[in-house]
């Protein structure tokens, strides 16, 4: 329990003056509850899973429940005190990527995509079939954490540079904003990494200040407006092949909710879960077309780059098998994602292959 204790004790500083203590309760019996999230009010796909997943609460309830948002900047500023808000119980829940929490633990990354990971259905095998929401509970438990899966990116791009990468020499030096373990295995490349929040993207990518940067996906990255500084854009990513989006609860809040509620708010997490994820399927393509009718590149790295990438992800895993609550949930992981793939390459793999064959 010491890093929770550590985190409780220095949150205040993360948050700043700005931050007003979590309402527990409002009178005649009404709850009030405040999320703070990762994203920068109206961001494409990721700040309208975190406002699904309130409206769904504040409509379910009848008024007995309300969810009030605070966007990245209007209650605390940067990732990090994201996270802190809620251990420290500042604020009861956020809504971010869990991957920007591997500093505090290294199997948070798992929760919302590892380098070579899950596809967003075997993501969700795993984690509502085969215990991984289990142990997204045991990760967060040390930090007084009660998490549900609320929202999922799909397959995400492997980015916008500001030249081709023709070899994995090519990152050496490079400025990238990555964040998670996949910026750990770009590092090991010799990459620059850096994580900064969405709303700071594209400035820095337009100062220089970084050299290149994934965000999500052809519509979120179009709305971000990457397009407008550079033409160069990987669509395949090694980093995150279904990104989870986590909704956290303060525990101790959350334990003092009804039994109702609490499942008013499991419901609608997974409800946004479901609904984000083909939110951004439905949109991809479309945005994909106007990117490229307007001048953009869409390139795909060289097999020498991927097995770059793959040899420095599993060095990244490497390190941190020493911990024994990242191996428990690397195996487990590992176990559930072959269970998946061993019948999806049979069933519907072989299915899409045949389609395309038959049909163009």
């Amino acid at each position: 329990m010491e890093r929770r204790k550590f985190l409780t004790g220095t949150a205040l500083a993360g948050v700043g003056t700005a931050a007003a203590l979590a309402t527990p309760a409002l009178s005649q019996g009404r709850e009030k509850l405040t999320m703070v999230t990762a994203w920068g009010r109206g961001l494409a796909g990721v700040f309208d899973a975190a406002q699904r997943v309130a409206d769904s609460v504040n409509a379910m309830s009848g008024g007995t429940l309300e969810i009030e948002i605070k966007a990245q900047g209007e209650l605390v500023s940067g990732l990090g005190p994201v996270f802190d808000a809620v251990t420290s119980g500042q604020a009861d829940m956020y809504h971010a990527a869990d991957y920007y929490y591997v500093g505090q633990h290294a199997a948070f990354g798992f929760f919302t995509a590892v380098p070579f990971g899950m596809t967003p259905n075997e993501l969700h095998n795993w984690y509502y079939h085969m215990g991984g929401h289990e142990l997204h509970l045991e990760v967060g438990e040390e930090f007084g954490l009660h998490s549900f899966l609320a929202g999922n990116t799909g397959p995400q791009a492997g980015g916008w540079f500001n030249k081709e990468i023709n070899s994995a020499a090519d990152f050496n030096g490079l400025k990238f904003r990555m964040p998670g373990l996949g910026g750990k295995a770009l590092g090991k490349l010799g990459a620059s990494v850096q994580t900064l929040p969405g709303s700071e993207i594209y400035q820095a990518l337009a100062s220089g200040a970084i050299d290149g940067t994934e965000w999500i996906g052809p519509w979120a990255d179009e709305k971000a407006g990457f397009q407008e500084i550079t033409k160069i854009y990987y669509t395949s990513g090694f980093h995150e092949p279904g990104a989870g989006l986590a909704l956290g609860l303060n525990k101790d809040r959350y334990s003092g909710l009804s039994a109702p509620h609490q499942k008013m708010i499991e419901i609608a997490a997974g409800e946004a879960n479901l609904w984000n994820l083909h939110q951004y399927l439905a949109k991809n393509s479309e945005a994909l077309v106007r990117l490229k009718a307007g001048g953009t590149k869409t390139l795909e790295f060289p097999d020498d780059v991927w097995d770059a990438f793959g040899k420095a992800s599993m060095e990244v895993m490497e390190d941190n098998m020493g911990d024994p609550l990242f191996k428990k949930v690397f195996e487990a992981m590992q176990t559930s994602m072959k269970a998946s793939a061993d019948w999806d390459v049979l069933s519907s793999g072989a299915y899409t292959r045949q389609r395309t064959r038959v049909l163009g």
